[in-house]
């Protein structure tokens, strides 16, 4: 097996101290010991701590984005008209996919989403480039006609609650996994996981 190349080593060591420590809680000189290379490496690769993060991040999400489209795309052309259940899961089915239950690497993209969901470091707040927002604005537009009553800004709030409660369940699956946790139960409690996001997705709007 090749030994994976500078840049692949510093990636793989900032994703892991990134979803630890936070933004400000890494620093360079870490990133570049964990990866065993020298110092100046990040700048050489990345330009700075803040580019590296958002290689990091998107090396994790894009894959996501892509499995978020495409269910989409299928969705959308069975019907005009996906019901919330559909879209839900066609949102959530990745996330589940790619942060699987007793994953030590599902773990780690969990706590990486967390991290940049919750990290108050303005660069966990600006990695973000045309791909993700066209993700967003298609789930936006598709969930709108659903949910007509909502207004856009209910409907994001929703959307990211999505996002950081299957995160934060598949972080607790890992950290304290059920002692009877098998294949089968893992596939419910992702069934269960649908049914309690489509409800949450489904709720009335709510009252000024």
């Amino acid at each position: 097996m090749a030994t994976p190349d500078t840049r692949t080593q510093l990636l793989d060591a900032a994703e892991r101290l990134f979803a630890e420590r936070g933004f400000r809680g890494t620093s360079v000189r870490a990133i570049t010991d964990l990866a065993g290379a020298n110092l100046a490496a990040v700048g050489y690769h990345f330009g700075s701590k803040a580019e590296l993060l958002s290689a990091v991040v998107r090396r994790v999400v894009e894959p996501i984005n892509a499995a978020q489209c495409a269910r989409l795309d299928r969705l959308l052309a069975r019907t005009s008209d996906p019901t919330v259940a559909d879209l839900v899961e066609a949102f959530a089915g990745p996330l589940f996919d790619e942060m699987p239950g007793g994953d030590e690497g599902g773990a780690r993209t969990s706590r990486l989403i967390v991290t940049i969901i919750t990290d108050p470091a303005e660069e966990a707040r600006t990695w973000t480039g045309p791909s993700e927002v066209a993700v967003r604005d298609r789930y936006l537009a598709a969930f709108e006609r659903a949910l007509p009553d909502l207004s856009q800004e209910e409907l994001w709030f929703r959307l990211r609650g999505i996002i950081a409660v299957t995160a934060v369940d598949r972080i607790q699956v890992y950290q304290n996994p059920p002692a009877s946790l098998s294949p089968v139960a893992g596939e419910a409690a992702r069934r269960w996981a649908i049914t309690y996001l489509t409800a949450a997705m489904s709720a009335p709007p709510t009252g000024t």
